[in-house]
């Protein structure tokens, strides 16, 4: 049997009053999702847990089969892992994000989804005035970036950038409880970053265009090296492959002993290579019994609160890569497709509710759900899950 698992990152929103009160899902043209609806068994997925924050990194590793409240170690390390960045006991690890402040307010959390191009001389520039043998900065994908600080203390709460979005920043800056030094060394490291890239020509170019500025670093989910099972000794799964445009989910592949496939023209991003994920897909499931398939685009969309753009990146993964996969899959594929959280429109960021997903066997009889959405699939078979027992539904352990 072989397996694929569709992951629409943050497809799920709220009724929406300009689209009638429906969701973005609900009015997409989406007949290749509905068609395999129509075929599949259905359920609801609460995919982060109560005692987490309903971040990427912890509903994709419940989907992938981890329980997040034991292996949980901080988005950083995961994209640590993805960049191949070593990381030693003590390196504690961060997600850094290349923000605009305009005003004293966070304006937004991908620097106008900076280029990466652009983002590395941003990093560099870092490196070179702040960096030192204790803090390094390593250059990732667009905004996406990471900072190691060795022998730091994990007592840091930090603010993801993504859910405070015009907040003043000294309300949200980060702060500890007991021994302050770490945290005061990324705050100090916060503020120095705008003097070292406000003015730097990147920003500079960027601001003439009229684009928002990565004028500021903001630092968040600190960890250390986790150790994890693979999905071998979990689930017996051999060879397994993730696809996707982002670091963390290739990071979680890496923990979990899978294959790191990347795809010409993945960009996380309305407008990254669907068509290119399909084929990659359908590719290595001639060699592999598990693909786990990552879409950021829904997600990127709903953090930008655009409902139109939303909907046509829907549209986009129905017609790009649910039917071709849809046509073209081996006659024993098992199909799942489902997001990892919430990203509501009217909110700009994640929520932990429960999301739709629905499970395509060969051979087997779908329930009475024929279309997808929020609010259908909660009448399907499987009715609400937690995060973690998905993957054994899915493999029906």
């Amino acid at each position: 049997m072989k397996y694929i698992v569709i992951l629409a990152d943050g497809l799920a929103d709220e009724p929406i009053e300009a689209l009638g009160n429906k969701t973005p899902v609900m009015v997409a043209h989406t007949p290749n999702i509905d068609h395999l609806c129509a075929m599949s068994q259905t359920g609801m997925v609460k995919t982060v847990p109560d005692s987490l924050h309903p971040g990427s990194e912890v509903a994709n590793m419940g989907i992938m089969g981890y329980d997040a409240e034991k292996y949980y170690q901080g988005r950083g390390v995961l994209e640590a892992a993805a960049l191949r960045i070593t990381m030693e006991p003590g390196d504690l690890v961060f997600r850094c994000n290349l923000v605009t402040v305009e005003d004293e307010r966070l304006l937004n959390h991908s620097a106008g989804h900076i280029s990466t191009e652009e983002a590395k001389e941003l990093i560099e520039a870092l490196n070179e005035q702040l960096g030192s043998e204790r803090v390094i900065f390593h250059p990732g994908v667009s905004y996406r970036h990471v900072l190691v600080v060795k022998n730091g203390i994990n007592n840091i709460e930090c603010t993801p950038p993504h859910d405070v979005p015009g907040s003043k920043i000294k309300g949200i800056m980060p702060h500890c409880v007991g021994d302050s030094e770490t945290t005061q060394l990324i705050s100090q490291l916060m503020l120095a970053s705008r003097d070292v890239i406000e003015s730097h020509p990147v920003n500079k170019n960027r601001r003439e265009r009229g684009l928002s500025m990565g004028n500021m670093i903001w630092p968040w989910s600190p960890g250390y090296f986790p150790v994890m099972p693979t999905l071998n000794e979990l689930y017996g799964i051999k060879k397994g492959g993730v696809i996707s445009a982002v670091d963390l989910i290739h990071g979680l592949g890496r923990f979990s002993g899978m294959d790191s496939i990347y795809v010409s023209g993945a960009t996380g991003l309305y407008n990254t290579n669907y068509s290119g994920k399909a084929e990659a897909a359908l590719e290595h499931l001639k060699s592999k019994e598990y693909i786990y398939l990552h879409v950021e685009a829904p997600d990127e969309a709903g953090h930008e609160g655009d409902v139109q753009l939303k909907i046509r990146t829907i549209e986009d993964i129905d017609a790009k890569i649910v039917g071709p996969i849809l046509q073209n899959a081996a006659h024993d594929t098992t199909i799942a497709f489902l997001p990892d959280h919430p990203t509501p429109c009217n909110l700009r960021t994640h929520t932990r509710n429960a999301v739709p997903f629905m499970i395509y066997r060969p051979g087997s009889k779908g329930d009475a759900v024929k279309q997808y959405n929020e609010v259908s699939v909660q009448k399907g078979a499987f009715g609400t899950i937690k995060g973690s027992d998905f993957m054994k539904l899915l493999l029906n352990h």
